[in-house]
């Protein structure tokens, strides 16, 4: 049997945007997140927990997403990855970026543009210069939500290529996966697949101090007369049990602020299943969710440029009922 790589965690997302100023006034203005570094065409930004930026803000003639990154334990990680994508004929290469000297490249079979990286400049957290917090207190990075027509087969790869673990999953009466949580750091997810027309990306998550944190970003954003950023939320879920906000920024991008789930570390934790037909997943309150959230997300960009295609789902009956 190959050796798996060592994935640490979710680490970053670059998100093109059309108007920088617009997007640091709505992330750094409103939402409190750092400015870590900045060029006239890219923004680096963490949150207070963050020792290293986990957005970047680059400018672009169109909204994407360029790649979405991991941290990995080490060099020989990087190198097994490599060979994974040599093995399987998936289009990869090396390349760098600011802070982060070594950074492999590489597209998985679903068409998600994936960037990996063992070695990152550090520098001192923000979380307890609570004379710096700015906003309601993004704290750190947490998950990314991919939409796929193939949760199933995409989900079987990340499990035996890379490792991930399964928290929860929703499946119909049929013994069909629509949507899966799976996760290296020990959360309930560093990834989720949900079924939709794809492949693209739904949201970037980041943790949160506490609930009341959250409400403070909706009233900050009233109190801004931004409110049609809230998409969905505030509530609680049923998968994850998380508290949630849904954001959108200028350029439609997805943002969630998320807390309150719960550990999944033991060996032997067993998945949770949803049934299909169980409202109480998606809110646990109840809610109504908009059609927005089942219909919008951020295209990807392909590997050699261009933007990735999207296929719709082979699931017949409720397409996208299960995010």
């Amino acid at each position: 049997m190959s050796p798996i790589p060592n994935i640490i965690r979710i680490a970053h997302g670059v998100f093109y945007v059309t108007d920088l100023e617009r997007a640091r006034h709505f992330y750094v203005d409103l939402l409190g997140l750092n400015v870590l570094h900045e060029s006239p065409g890219a923004l680096y930004l963490r949150g207070t927990e963050d020792r290293e930026w986990t957005l970047k803000l680059e400018l672009a003639p169109e909204a994407g997403i360029k790649h979405l990154a991991y941290r990995v334990a080490g060099d020989l990680d990087l190198k097994l990855l490599a060979e994974l994508a040599e093995a399987e004929g998936l289009p990869y290469r090396w390349e760098s970026e600011l802070d982060r000297p070594r950074l492999l490249r590489l597209q998985d079979p679903f068409g998600t543009p994936l960037a990996f990286y063992a070695e990152s400049q550090k520098y001192p957290w923000l979380l307890q210069r609570y004379d710096l917090h700015k906003g309601p207190g993004i704290q750190r990075i947490d998950h990314i939500n991919l939409m796929t027509p193939q949760v199933a087969a995409m989900l079987r790869w990340y499990m035996d290529k890379l490792a991930f673990r399964l928290s929860e999953y929703t499946e119909d009466e049929e013994g069909r996966i629509w949507a899966a949580w799976i996760h290296r750091k020990g959360n309930v997810h560093d990834l989720a697949l949900t079924n939709g027309t794809g492949p693209r990306l739904h949201h970037l998550a980041y943790w949160m101090p506490d609930a009341m944190s959250i409400i403070r970003a909706c009233d900050i954003l009233a109190g801004a007369r931004q409110t049609e950023a809230i998409e969905r939320g505030p509530g609680r879920h049923g998968v994850s049990n998380a508290f949630f906000l849904y954001l959108r920024d200028p350029d439609g991008h997805r943002i969630e602020l998320y807390t309150s789930d719960y550990s999944t570390v033991d060996p032997d934790f067993e998945p949770i299943r949803w049934s299909l037909n169980d409202p109480r997943r998606q809110t646990l309150w109840g809610a109504r969710t908009p059609k927005s959230w089942f219909l919008e997300a951020s295209r990807l960009e392909g590997f050699a440029g261009g933007w990735e295609p999207t296929q719709d789902s082979e699931l017949e009956g409720l397409p996208q009922h299960v995010i």
